[in-house]
């Protein structure tokens, strides 16, 4: 990519953030979109992690038998719901899938 492709992303990202986020900007949407809205998150980030934890860089399927990716996702939605706190999730889900990278797999 590059640099004005980028800065232009990121301004539209910002822009769409400021606009909805910020509470006094006058800009208000229907209940119906702002439910809508909630579910967007968890979308785009099943959208980005899937094709990566079963599949590898070549485009060939990882299995599941010995899929560190899939054991450390599962590990990491396990302990999210559990404790419900995003950093302590993410660290323990990193180290258990180092462990499993470099030890176990």
């Amino acid at each position: 990519m590059t640099w004005p492709l980028l800065l232009t992303l990121a301004a539209v990202v910002f822009f769409n953030r400021y606009v909805f986020l910020e509470p006094k900007v006058a800009v208000r949407l229907p209940k119906l979109l702002e439910r809508m809205l909630h579910y967007a998150a968890p979308c785009l980030l099943t959208a980005i992690c899937v094709p990566i934890v079963f599949y590898d860089e070549a485009g060939a399927w990882r299995g599941l038998s010995h899929n560190a990716y899939l054991y450390a996702a599962l590990f990491c939605i396990a302990i999210a719901w559990k404790t419900r706190r995003v950093l302590l999730s993410m660290g323990c889900s990193m180290v258990v899938f180092y462990g499993l990278m470099y030890w176990v797999l």
